[in-house]
């Protein structure tokens, strides 16, 4: 009996499973933890980019701030290089402001916004961008991003030094106080951040983003300090704001099994017919009814009672009625006008055109397309179309390759509009192409919003504008073809006049005085059986050569200067040619 004690009284020297102890190392991860390991998804992979998206997001988030509360947007951005690759951004706008609650949350903040939960057009999302650039700062210098923010005139301006505190996910506020900068300022915000960059110039470049930007948004002041160089001031082309998004309720169409089960047991509509008709667009007292019949489903059912097999229903009867599309006052395009005038700004080109497709709906989320198009001039006709890709009025410049747009324009056969295409490629010619999306929720491809995803109704919207845009483009360059063939018929016949002349002096006696006579005749004969010839040129004076040169690198500029010499070297090496045929007609004309 005592040794049976003893067995019990001794501890137990067995080891625990092993799940416990991996059980020990599982704790929670803050979304601030997760990107501050996983930067590249938010588009700071790099330095050069990194220093272009945190430009991007700020200005972002500044034009819709101001397009919030109606204001014509003044947007100052300055970039100063400290060497060492590291670099002073400061912008500053003319918006609203911030209350001074919510300025830690809004820069201090990852996943903390307004945008996340209205459907109506605008820039931001998420609300990671600006929170995510004062955390690559915070990362790469150590220094807290510096905030000013005034909301009106009688009230004072807010001065803020913050650092994020990634274990929580939260602001950590370094300084705070009431400044008198602004006193002459009504309202507006202004964002410092001292981070690790590099500045260089090209298609992937601040200079480009923030010019893309003025031509998408012409109704934007932006005074641009690059860190080498002189100030660059892109004036607004309109006093006139774009027409204002209305947000709308989420479409019945759009919604999933899973949301719409949460819906309804989130809503306060006490029947299932009135949770149809507050919680949704386009459904109104005779559709919710038609929906709860074609779900077997009674109109007075009360949604928080609902189980998962009646919600099913629900999504089965939803699908069966017809409903009408989402309204498209929630999007704000730039416009047929607007955009080819913009295209006319940077590319100095013999033909323009543009098209805009009606809106199409993506899972119920309105959008609408529309497509830009400058053919010949200056551009180059040996190199692949150049695509200049907008979301909601913001420039995608990088991941072309992984682009629902990209993907749209190498799908369609240009080969049937004048121009040739390799398999699977963009096709070559001298072409620039402007694509622009406008929706209330665009699908982009990850977190940095650099790509458009490959919805099939997206693609097949692009698809249909695009092609809008390469039939005129096809009669055009028939056309050109035309009077090209025409003017060769023309040349060829010329040639023969003067002959026809000496052989008309010899045969008849004809005077010099009447040989010229006679050739001006024949000549006047040729216009007036085979018509006027048009005559195609490069007509443009809303071309800026100043403004189409920023943004490109030198060795660009260079070689685009090296063509113009070489094509006037041909064109007076041609002209040499002409000259001394000339000359030796004369001379035999002389021996006969």
């Amino acid at each position: 009996m005592a040794e049976e004690q003893n067995k019990l009284n001794q501890p137990d020297t067995t080891e625990e499973p092993i799940a416990v102890e991996l059980a020990k190392k599982q704790r929670e991860v803050s979304i601030s933890q997760f990107f501050e390991r996983n930067r590249h998804l938010l588009g700071f992979d790099n330095k050069r980019k990194a220093l272009m998206t945190t430009i991007k997001e700020a200005v972002d988030n500044s034009l819709d701030a101001c397009e919030e509360a109606d204001i014509l947007p003044e947007i100052y951005v300055n970039v100063v290089d400290m060497n060492n690759d590291r670099f002073n951004i400061t912008i500053e706008d003319n918006g609203p402001g911030i209350v001074k609650k919510q300025i830690p949350h809004i820069f201090a903040r990852l996943l903390y916004g307004s945008k996340f939960f209205k459907l109506s057009q605008s820039r931001g999302q998420q609300g990671i961008g600006i929170s995510a650039s004062v955390m690559y700062a915070q990362l790469t210098t150590g220094k807290p991003a510096k905030i000013t923010s005034k909301i009106d005139k009688k009230h004072p301006t807010h001065y803020y030094e913050l650092h994020i505190d990634t274990q929580k996910n939260t602001p950590e506020i370094v300084r705070e106080e009431i400044v008198e900068e602004w006193s002459d300022k009504d309202h507006g915000t202004k964002i410092e951040l001292d981070l690790e960059g590099s500045y260089q110039k090209g298609d992937q470049s601040i200079d480009q983003y923030l010019k893309q930007t003025a031509i998408a948004n012409p109704h934007i002041t932006l005074i641009y300090q690059p860190p080498k160089g002189e100030q660059l001031i892109f004036a607004r082309a309109t006093d006139k704001m774009p027409r204002r998004p209305v947000e709308i309720k989420p479409h019945p169409y759009g919604v999933e099994l899973g949301r719409l089960f949460q819906m309804a047991k989130l809503t306060e509509a006490k029947t299932l017919q009135s949770f149809l008709m507050k919680e949704f667009s386009r459904v109104g007292s005779g559709t919710a009814k038609q929906i709860c019949e074609n779900a077997a489903l009674l109109p007075k059912t009360k949604p928080k009672t609902m189980s998962r097999e009646m919600v099913e229903s629900l999504m089965k009867g939803i699908n069966e009625t017809r409903i009408i599309s989402p309204p498209t006052d929630c999007i704000s395009p730039i416009g047929n006008d607007l955009l080819e005038k913009s295209l006319r700004k940077e590319i100095n080109a013999e033909f323009y055109t543009a098209a805009v497709r009606p809106p199409s709906v993506y899972r119920g989320n309105p959008f609408i397309v529309e497509v830009a198009c400058a053919y010949g001039g200056e551009q180059p006709a040996d190199q692949s179309m150049k695509i200049y890709r907008f979301a909601n009025r913001v420039p995608l410049l990088y991941q072309p390759g992984g682009c629902g747009i990209t993907k749209s324009v190498i799908a369609t056969n240009w080969r049937s509009y004048g121009l040739s295409q390799s398999s699977g490629a963009l096709p070559v010619g001298p072409i620039t192409l402007v694509v622009h999306l406008a929706s209330v929720w665009v699908p982009y491809t990850s977190e940095s919003k650099e790509a458009i995803a490959h919805y099939p109704e997206i693609i097949k919207e692009i698809k249909l504008a695009v092609q809008e845009c390469g039939r005129k483009l096809a009669m055009y360059i028939r056309k050109k073809r035309r009077i090209q063939d025409e003017s060769k018929k023309r040349d060829y016949i010329q040639i023969y006049i003067p002959h026809i002349g000496s052989a008309l002096k010899e045969i008849i006696g004809l005077k010099d005085s009447q040989e010229e006579r006679v050739n001006k005749l024949l000549k006047s004969v040729l216009e007036k059986k085979r018509g006027e010839l048009e005559e195609i040129k490069v007509d443009n004076p809303e071309y800026d050569a100043e403004w189409a040169k920023i943004g490109k690198e030198k060795k660009e500029r260079e070689k685009g200067k090296e063509k113009k010499e070489e094509k006037e070297g041909k064109d007076k090496s041609n002209k040499g040619k002409q000259e001394g045929k000339e000359r030796e007609k004369k001379e035999d004309k002389k021996k006969k």
